[in-house]
């Protein structure tokens, strides 16, 4: 299986992908709860481009291509915007209370915690972030 979707850098267009996401749950047969961990993950990180990759006021687009696999659910997330590998970003410190916490960082922590990897390649002028998942007979409703 194989799906494709590109969102402008407009954060009304994120509601776009819960679609994408129910799409693939249901061509893929995935558990309901796999979906909404998929979906949440998936928004942390095109949010992050939608928001932050291109300079205010400049039109990009955000390419999302998912491909399933032998057993494993691969997301690769590309942008023409400006560089930034979200892998090099210190893990949050969850155990410090919300007053002591830095702001941000919480959106790739919670990618890192619902996938099982996450790799950043800035190639011909793009960032991107590749995001895999391992499907376990429990995942899929067969």
């Amino acid at each position: 299986m194989q799906k494709h979707l590109t969102l402008q850098n407009d954060v009304q267009q994120l509601s776009l992908l819960a679609d994408y996401i129910d799409a693939i749950a249901t061509e893929g047969a995935l558990d309901p709860a796999l979906a909404m961990s998929l979906n949440l993950a998936l928004e942390e990180a095109v949010a992050n481009v939608v928001l932050y990759a291109y300079p205010e006021g400049t039109d990009g687009t955000v390419d999302i291509d998912a491909t399933m696999a032998d057993g494993l659910l691969t997301f690769v997330i590309a942008d023409s915007g400006v560089p930034f590998d979200p892998t090099t970003k210190a893990e949050a410190d969850v155990t410090l209370s919300l007053e002591e916490r830095p702001i941000g960082g919480l959106g790739i922590f919670l990618v890192r915690q619902l996938m099982d990897t996450v790799a950043y390649e800035r190639k011909d002028n793009r960032n991107i972030l590749t995001l895999t998942k391992h499907l376990t007979p429990h995942d899929q409703n067969n």
